[in-house]
């Protein structure tokens, strides 16, 4: 990064520029062992009483003070990406909650407020997507009223990372006692490459509901009810995709709908997954594998199946959700050509 005119170090930034990205070189104690120089890169949140705020892409807030600045400049967004479908923040941001509907939702001017008893932070934060119609901390209040009105902890989502996501919201979510409690990536790629895995996709069942079966698999589900089936169920098109154990799943039907879901399940699954087809976007989620059926391709299977028919409804571009952490999972999608858009975070109230 070249921050000099003529060989000489500028800081060529002011207060004036908060809200845009910015990339700063800090001088940092050493212990008096020479100049030493470390770089940060991100959106300038604010710049108040000597301190420079900058929230990084990965959702991290920097805080500099202002005397170990050496240089300083107002960047361009992140490049275009290179490979996969273009998409806008707001596109997927809309996309991605179609496809994990709360059961009971409330508009705060263009925020939207989402419950769904308690299963999972997607169905039960706070989604803002524009001017809440109030003071930020105003409208934060409200959130928190909301969520307790109803038992439950307040949570906000918000993005990073891209053109148009909300790192100011961030900081001023942190400003507010708001912590950061969970991280992820929102990928893209193009879906003919996944749908042209090699794999035995004859081995899987694709059914418009999930089974005893599929549910005794999916580890969220620890806490059935009916609130969870009816966000499992949700979005334009959705497809649960089944991969048979070795012990008593022989590919039994869905159950239909006078059965009861949260019966006594058959064995579970070797394999499972669920997809969410949306115009030209195909969303996969919950893709898990039995730990003794890892390392036989199960989930590129699923993900393969579920992908064909997916294009065979028009989609041309797929999404997923991976959380930091989950390192197998991000070694697989990016073998799929998966490559990070955005990323997502749920702050908690404290």
């Amino acid at each position: 990064m070249e921050f000099t005119i003529g060989g000489r170090l500028e800081v060529r930034i002011t207060p004036t520029d908060v809200g845009k990205r910015v990339s700063v070189r800090r001088q940092t104690d050493n212990g008096g062992t020479g100049a030493k120089f470390t770089d940060v890169v991100g959106v300038l949140t604010s710049w108040n009483n000597g301190v420079l705020s900058i929230t990084r892409k990965s959702g991290e807030s920097v805080h500099i003070v202002e005397s170990t600045v050496v240089a300083g400049k107002v960047v361009p967004a992140a490049p275009a990406r290179r490979r996969g479908p273009a998409a806008s923040f707001r596109e997927l941001a809309s996309v991605t909650a179609r496809a994990w509907q709360p059961v009971e939702s409330e508009a705060l001017g263009d925020w939207r407020l989402r419950a769904a008893g308690g299963f999972t932070r997607r169905a039960n934060s706070a989604l803002p997507l524009g001017d809440p119609g109030l003071p930020v901390g105003e409208a934060l209040g409200r959130v928190r009223d909301w969520y307790e009105e109803r038992g439950l902890p307040a949570y906000v989502q918000t993005a990073t990372g891209a053109e148009g996501t909300q790192e100011l919201l961030c900081a001023e979510l942190e400003r507010h006692g708001w912590r950061r409690e969970v991280s992820a990536e929102v990928r893209i790629a193009a879906l003919a490459p996944v749908g042209d895995l090699e794999a035995e996709v004859r081995a899987v069942r694709l059914t418009r509901e999930p089974d005893a079966a599929w549910l005794a698999r999916y580890q969220r589900f620890a806490t059935p009810g009916p609130s969870a089936l009816r966000v499992l169920g949700s979005g334009p098109s959705v497809w649960f995709a089944t991969v048979p154990g070795d012990t008593g799943d022989t590919g039994a039907p869905a159950a239909g709908p006078d059965a009861d879901p949260l019966a006594a399940p058959a064995a579970p699954p070797a394999a499972i997954g669920r997809c969410v087809v949306d115009g030209r976007w195909a969303g996969f989620m919950a893709v898990e594998v039995a730990p003794e059926h890892r390392r036989r391709g199960l989930a590129t299977t699923v993900m393969a199946a579920l992908a064909r028919r997916a294009q065979d409804e028009g989609a041309s571009a797929a999404w997923l959700q991976v959380e930091d952490d989950n390192e197998g999972a991000r070694a697989l999608y990016d073998g799929m050509g998966f490559a990070t858009h955005h990323r997502y975070h749920h702050y908690r109230s404290a």
